[in-house]
């Protein structure tokens, strides 16, 4: 008797077991209805990188080769809440199983090419653009040049295939992503979807795929443990993976974890700000260290870009770090200046000037463009040459910095005091510079890629490489009293907002060594040319787009400390890496840092609404920028105290052994990058009469009252820039040059100290 009780206790126990796991599929796969979505769990085997068998775990069991499966799927979702957490414990029960993956796939039916797809910092609507070349930077076909029907053209990349004759596969690792994330907006649908994983299981990086049917009707999203790519992405091109599976043996239990967003959309940027709010939902928040105050990298910044002062047949200026040639812009040139222009030093500002006066004189062109760089010895040099035009080129880009920054430049000497230090002709040639972009605008309706600054022709059309150019004329139109120069800002603006960010869903062509990829810099270019708008016109349209831009922004970065081998630089250093944004869709690596400006833009935002997530997008790379600096028992480049380099690289698109690495060299922009927050970003942020406090310098702080009380725990000492102000002053934008009036507080490595603040938000004393 005891023993027919016993099996039937069993068999009802299996029974509750399979109705339990039948529920809770039945849960998900309600979830994703209005998606025409559903879920399965699987298990792939595998020969080598070979997928040999998938099998799809029904009701919580499987028996596969003798070995039997158990996949148990939990749920939470309260009423009608947009989001649902899912966790899929997979054990195997009794058994082996050689080179074996666990899968949890999401499948959607009545799917549409016209689809947005977007996986953080590699996938932006698919990649479903034409591509070129096997490789790092690859030759533009002729006929690219000179055309201004050219189609968007990425680098060989992971896509979605626009060809309908070939496969439609991405298949990547998390550690190829700023975010472990999968999202697409349904304009069909009017529906966006997020799902959101964990970088590792104990298995190590997991893997995500999206890949679509033969004629594009269903779509899979796949998460597995461990990843089993059949080739890795690299720079450009693609390589055999070293991905092995698993082999398993009774009781080894894996668990995936989502988090999954299913919610009315109408446009993408509906999902780029649905992304933003929840991007941390499921790592959670970050832990940024405090390491070292930003006066002090300041300080070791400058002291690095003074010593790289060169006197070479060309002229004199302040050279990168690889070599004595000059470069305009982007990385270097005329922008490394800002900061030692800062020093109240005479000679630093001497030098300053010489440099002012070498550009004009060796690379602006007869538009008024100016070249990309030239060497040591007298060279200018080309950009994006093909044989068949032999008119030198430039990147519009570099004019685009060079027209923000000269501007910013001019401004920043009359701040300082120093007004009557400034040459005619460096304010004619900067507005030469901005005429310049006023021509192409009236003539082509666009910026493009390339130009020539003989004569202002596009070489190269398409891409968002103009992200900045609004920016520079906005901020020319105040200096030089220009309307014709804000007119153009706004338009292009414009432009560029609907046709790469809403309609699209990206921003690309901004780095020197892409082809026109998706990438970070113009991503937070355009968002520094959308807050310039409002800071000048004081339209909320433009705070509104910058919104969705910012949310665009956010993709880059990591949301959240991935985790890096122990033997790794990093992992050695512990290093929080939350923060760190990667370069573009063609080069898979993150940097500690925007290429190349402080991000300033985000905290005006922030200021501007109150909104706490810019606010802390702009800290964490603030604080990844800090963790990739070599110090004392903090050694990331080994060359010299303050020096950075630009690869955080979590991927192995390089290759297994450059993960976590540094290579032993260094970027001077990484530097410059960093100078510039230290000088643009208040250390601390306070609101007098609503007592909001926000601390991005590396010290702690807290607001009692009207009193400030800082707390600096580093081994440094420190000077730390208070912005205190009340809520009314906030609702006018700041000055580019605000900082320069920011109360210095100095707190010595260790101590503390009470500041008295004035109903006003001036400092009144300090104890």
């Amino acid at each position: 008797m005891k023993i027919k009780i016993g099996l039937l206790s069993l068999v009802l126990s299996i029974f509750v077991g399979q109705l339990s796991a039948q529920n809770q599929t039945g849960a998900v796969n309600d979830f994703l209805k209005e998606l025409k979505g559903s879920f399965k769990p699987m298990i792939n085997e595998y020969s080598g990188t070979d997928l040999k068998s998938s099998q799809s775990i029904n009701n919580g069991t499987l028996k596969l080769n003798a070995a039997d499966w158990n996949c148990k799927l939990t749920t939470k979702k309260n009423g009608k809440s947009e989001v649902m957490d899912v966790k899929v414990a997979f054990q195997l029960q009794n058994g082996i199983a050689k080179e074996t993956a666990v899968v949890a796939a999401f499948d959607f039916s009545q799917w549409d090419t016209k689809n947005y797809v977007m996986i953080p910092a590699i996938i932006y609507n698919g990649n479903r653009y034409q591509t070129i070349g096997n490789g790092y930077m690859p030759n533009y076909p002729k006929d690219m040049y000179y055309n201004p029907n050219v189609s968007l053209t990425f680098s060989n990349d992971p896509q979605l295939s626009p060809d309908p004759s070939k496969t439609s596969l991405i298949d990547l690792q998390t550690g190829n992503m700023a975010t472990p994330a999968v999202c697409f907006y349904s304009p069909i649908l009017k529906k966006g979807f997020i799902l959101l994983t964990e970088q590792q299981t104990q298995l190590g990086n997991s893997g995500i795929s999206v890949r679509e049917n033969a004629d594009r009707s269903v779509a899979s999203i796949q998460v597995s443990a461990p990843s089993v790519r059949k080739l890795r992405t690299g720079f450009g091109d693609f390589a055999p993976s070293e991905d092995k599976a698993a082999d398993w043996k009774t009781g080894d239990e894996v668990t995936l974890n989502f988090k999954l967003y299913s919610f009315p959309a109408k446009s993408i940027p509906d999902l780029l700000t649905k992304f933003m709010e929840v991007r941390k939902s499921l790592s959670g928040e970050n832990n940024p260290r405090n390491l070292v105050p930003m006066s002090k990298q300041l300080e070791l910044a400058t002291g690095i870009t003074s010593t790289r002062w060169v006197e070479v047949p060309v002229g004199k200026y302040y050279a990168p770090e690889n070599g004595n040639d000059f470069q305009l812009g982007w990385v270097s040139g005329m922008m490394n200046t800002f900061p030692m222009l800062t020093l109240n030093n005479a000679k630093e500002r001497e030098r300053v000037g010489i440099e002012f006066d070498f550009i004009i004189d060796k690379l602006q062109g007869k538009s008024g463009y100016f070249y990309g760089g030239i060497t040591a010895d007298g060279k200018i040099r080309p950009e994006r040459q093909h044989e068949a035009y032999p008119k030198i080129q430039a990147m519009v880009r570099k004019n685009c910095d060079a027209l923000l920054w000269m501007t910013k430049h001019l401004m920043l000497y009359k701040e300082l005091g120093y007004g009557k230090e400034i040459k005619p002709r460096w304010e004619e040639a900067t507005k030469k510079l901005a005429q310049a972009f006023v021509n192409t605008w009236k003539k082509d309706g666009q910026f493009g890629q390339y130009i020539v600054p003989e004569n202002g022709e596009v070489a190269v059309y398409n891409s968002t490489a103009g992200a900045i150019a609004p920016a520079g004329l906005a901020v020319a139109s105040v200096y030089f009293g220009n309307k014709e120069f804000l007119a153009v800002a706004k338009e292009s603006a414009a432009y560029y907002y609907k046709r790469d960010v809403e309609n699209q869903g990206l921003t690309t062509g901004h780095c020197g060594d892409i082809s026109q990829d998706a990438d970070s810099e113009s991503c937070f270019g355009f968002m520094e040319s959308l807050m310039a708008l409002y800071n000048v016109t004081k339209e909320i349209q433009w705070l509104e787009k910058a919104k969705v831009q910012a949310a665009l922004c956010s993709t880059w970065a990591f949301s959240y400390d991935p985790i890096f081998h122990d033997e790794s630089q990093i992992g050695k250093n512990k290093s929080n890496m939350a923060g760190a944004v990667w370069a573009s869709t063609q080069n898979k690596h993150a940097a500690p840092g925007i290429c190349t400006a402080s991000g300033d833009y985000l905290f005006k935002l922030y200021r501007a609404t109150g909104d706490l997530k810019y606010a802390d997008l702009i800290r964490d790379i603030q604080h990844a920028n800090v963790e990739a600096m070599d110090m004392p028992g903090h050694r990331t480049t080994n060359h010299g105290f303050g020096t950075e380099m630009e690869r955080i690289q979590l991927s192995d698109a390089e290759g297994k052994s450059t993960i976590g690495n540094y290579y032993n060299t260094r970027n001077s922009w990484c530097e410059t990058n960093g100078a510039f927050m230290a000088l643009e970003l208040p250390g601390i942020y306070v609101q007098t009469d609503t007592q909001k406090i926000y601390v991005f310098d590396h010290v702690e702080a807290s607001l009692k009252g009207n009193v400030l009380t800082i707390k600096n725990n580093t081994v440094h000492d420190a000077k730390v820039a208070v912005f205190a102000e009340t809520s009314k002053q906030a609702e006018t934008p700041m000055s580019y040059v605000a900082f320069t009036k920011w109360k210095k507080v100095e707190v010595k490595a260790g101590k503390e100290v009470l500041i008295t603040l004035n109903n006003n938000g001036t400092l009144k004393n300090v104890k």
